[in-house]
């Protein structure tokens, strides 16, 4: 998608470790609905429909709570629907929220192609829409939110070449095949560390489901004792991995999004590198973004909310977060 310079600044968590205890903690560990609305209720000004992936993944509970933060403070009506993992529940969901009449959309996408029909009949119906973490194609929503995740796992293979290990390391990957983003993170990570020397052995699917990725993660080790670390590509598969490992393996974890298992990760030694998003400022930006369009303002076509690589010498502002 072309990017246009942002006009419209806004403060970024990110941007400096001094601001990261503004960061949430997580809003919910369940599976159920948060702030739904009636249907068939008259959409009021701003009235904010948001399709979530599920909402047992700190990530995701977090990016709710800045999205209900947000809303709050710009007077909008939030309504949370949980795909829980199923892309076809959540062009349902989508499908449900024109019919309710809202007036903006946010979408967290499981299949970034097989949410198209059901945004696109949002758009027809005049609502408009932002995507976060998982980017559609040009011109299907007005504003994506979040991280440049093919850029993202070049910086990540980066920095595991800039520390030397890469080269003569050998590595395996717990990933989610069903996540178009987390496929990006695994292909552009590999293109950089492959190239500098590192061998890569195989990759498992952790489904983006905790339990199911901690399985895959001992069949990987399993499967190949001497890795020199596992690369995962999302918050389950890193949990699942640091799970499934000892504190004193030989083989280390370089991956994405924190929590208190891989902070404890962390300081065992276990976890090497973290790739750390900052989901609640993703889900301030979409609300605000949406206010901003719904007022009159321009769509931004790209927010920008950058990553930090956390290790052993940056991690303790995250500490108070994810305690």
């Amino acid at each position: 998608m072309t990017r246009p310079s942002t006009t419209r600044r806004r403060t970024t968590a990110l941007a400096a470790l001094a601001t990261v205890p503004l960061l949430l903690s997580a809003c919910s560990t369940g599976n159920e609905e948060s702030s739904t609305g009636e249907a068939g209720e008259p959409a009021d000004e701003c009235v904010i429909g948001m399709t979530q992936i599920n909402q047992t993944a700190a990530f995701f509970t977090q990016m709710n709570e800045g999205a209900q933060e947000a809303a709050d403070e710009a007077g909008c009506e939030l309504q949370i629907a949980n795909a829980n993992n199923d892309a076809a529940k959540q062009n349902s969901d989508i499908e449900n929220f024109v019919s309710q009449g809202v007036t903006g959309l946010i979408v967290v996408a499981i299949d970034v192609n097989g949410v198209l029909p059901a945004v696109e009949q949002a758009t027809q119906a005049g609502i408009r829409s932002v995507a976060i973490d998982a980017e559609l194609e040009d011109g299907a929503v007005d504003t994506f939110v979040g991280v440049d995740n093919e850029a993202a796992g070049t910086e990540a293979g980066q920095w595991v070449v800039d520390e030397g290990l890469a080269d003569g390391a050998s590595y395996g990957i717990v990933d989610a095949r069903s996540s178009f983003i987390q496929n990006q993170r695994e292909d552009s990570f590999r293109t950089v560390v492959d190239n500098e020397g590192a061998t890569f052995t195989q990759a498992v699917d952790g489904e983006n489901v905790q339990e199911q990725a901690a399985t895959a993660a001992q069949d990987l080790v399993t499967a190949q004792p001497d890795l020199d670390f596992v690369y995962t590509t999302g918050e389950p598969a890193t949990v699942g991995a640091v799970a499934a490992l000892d504190a004193d393996a030989d083989t280390k974890v370089i991956g994405w999004d924190l929590t208190a298992e891989v902070i404890a990760g962390i300081d065992s030694g276990l976890v090497t590198a973290v790739v750390q998003q900052d989901p609640k400022q993703e889900g301030v930006e979409a609300v605000n973004e949406l206010a901003a369009i719904l007022d009159g303002e321009e769509p931004q076509g790209f927010i920008d909310v950058p990553i930090t690589i956390v290790t052993s010498e940056n991690v303790d502002p995250y500490r108070e977060i994810f305690q």
